[in-house]
């Protein structure tokens, strides 16, 4: 019998959404996101994913 030894936990950050820079950042990526000349490409991938995640 061979014991095996359990992984790490993950640990993942989240960001205080109530702070003032997050929401001024999330714009910024949102905006930069937006105004790419792969936009229309990346809100294709987005709508994909959602569908999938609704259905």
């Amino acid at each position: 019998m061979t014991i095996q030894k359990r992984p790490d936990p993950i640990r993942t950050w989240v960001a205080d959404a109530r702070a003032g820079a997050l929401a001024a950042d999330a714009h910024r990526q949102s905006v930069a996101v937006a105004s790419s000349d792969h936009a229309v490409d990346d809100q294709a991938f987005i709508d994909a994913l959602s569908v999938d995640m609704i259905a």
